[in-house]
């Protein structure tokens, strides 16, 4: 009889979170039997479906606000569904082992009764929670305090911890107290098989010379008010040539849709929001250059960002801040931009890059060869099963398994 997993994810639907989708698709080539609960999106509106042999249940989620009163309202009202679905499933389904994926980092507290029932649990560790609110919030206040205790308490109650890089590794093994053999680092790469280069559409330049593209999250930390201003750089310095498109979704928006009105940038810029598969790999094979604007913080300086590997598996070049984890994902295959006068040396490094398509075509074949040789998701997933080998023999061991504080 196959084991019985469930999956639970708040920040994105599935399978719009690709790693996630990557995951539990994985996992059922390998005759798991899985589960997974994550919220209603556009797009992924379904309160229920099977793909590929992974059922996924889709709870209600308020729209997307701003500011901490929107970050409380979305995350309690998750925890509510949450609650009520896991156990919907547990009586409908069963399941031996839950995968929690962060953020936030309150999952636990819909495991720990089922962890009473011999239920182990896994912690896919995607962000660094108190490291986000401080890029988001900048203030060490009450809720940063929370997020503190949240973290502190999903490891003591995690069986195994899924670790997205080496930093994240070490702060399992520092901050959660965990031993190293409860640590597996499954790495966030693209999977080749689905992640591959089309056809160039020359419409898409909007009949500029160059094409700087970018994909990912639309919020503070993402840094795209930054990128807004390199294309204002740009343009003032007398550059008519290039265009930049933004694919995403967010709560930064709408926002950032009328700081390009308000700055005058209509004529260069446009954020097409999230869209199929097909148009973002359409952009992204469009591209000259691809953008990771990430604003140099903590939290973005020890994260990986499934957007490097994914330009890399396209062989594009690559503009970014210099990043710890940033630079060990891209290597050769990016500019480092330094992180003082942080629109000035970005802007300096994409138009460097535009005027020499001879490095372009390297460093996008150095990063292409990176991928296939050692960053695509084929290489993540033993990894993915050890950690579910080591909670499952942990759980024959250990039918209630409550790690102590």
């Amino acid at each position: 009889m196959s084991t019985k997993i469930l999956i639970i994810v708040e920040n994105a639907p599935v399978p719009f979170d690709t790693r996630v989708w990557k995951e539990a698709s994985s996992l059922r080539r390998n005759d798991y039997d899985v589960t997974v609960l994550c919220p209603r999106d556009a797009g992924c509106d379904k309160g229920f479906e099977v793909i590929e042999g992974v059922h996924i249940y889709r709870h209600p989620m308020p729209k997307e606000r701003p500011g901490v009163l929107g970050y409380v309202l979305e995350y309690s009202c998750a925890l509510f569904w949450q609650l009520l679905y896991t156990w919907w499933i547990y009586f409908r389904r069963g399941f031996q082992v839950i995968q929690g994926c962060n953020p936030p980092d309150d999952i636990f507290l819909v495991v720990l009764p089922f962890k009473l029932l011999g239920v182990s649990y896994i912690f896919d560790h995607h962000d660094a929670n108190p490291e986000l609110y401080l890029s988001k919030y900048g203030t060490t206040g009450p809720l940063y305090r929370i997020q503190v205790w949240l973290e502190k308490q999903t490891f003591r109650f995690s069986d195994v911890v899924i670790s997205t890089n080496e930093s994240y590794r070490e702060l399992a093994l520092t901050r959660g107290s965990h031993a190293p053999e409860d640590v597996f680092v499954v790495r966030n790469g693209p999977d080749l098989e689905t992640f591959v280069a089309v056809t160039p559409n020359p419409a898409l330049k909007y009949g500029k010379q160059f094409l700087v593209g970018y994909v990912g999250t639309m919020s503070i930390q993402e840094g795209l008010d930054i990128l807004v201003d390199v294309a204002e750089h740009i343009k003032t310095g007398g550059r008519r040539d290039v265009h930049f498109t933004c694919v995403g979704g967010g709560p930064g928006l709408a926002g950032l849709r009328q700081l390009v009105q308000d700055k005058g940038l209509a004529d260069m810029f446009n954020f097409t929001g999230r869209v199929p598969d097909k148009q973002l790999l359409e952009v992204l094979s469009t591209a000259d250059v691809c953008v990771n604007p990430d604003r140099p913080c903590e939290m973005n300086n020890i994260s990986t960002m499934i957007k490097i590997m994914e330009y890399m598996a396209l062989a594009k070049p690559i503009v970014q801040f210099d990043l710890k984890e940033g630079r060990y994902s891209a290597g050769e295959a990016s500019l480092y931009a330094g992180n003082h006068d942080l629109v000035r040396e970005f802007a300096a490094k994409i138009l460097h890059l535009l005027d020499n398509p001879d490095e372009r075509d390297r460093m996008g074949q150095q990063g292409r060869r990176r991928v296939v040789e050692r960053l695509a998701w084929e290489y993540s997933v033993a990894n993915l099963l050890g950690a579910y080998g080591r909670a499952l023999s942990k759980r024959r061991r250990h039918p209630i398994p409550i790690r102590s504080s």
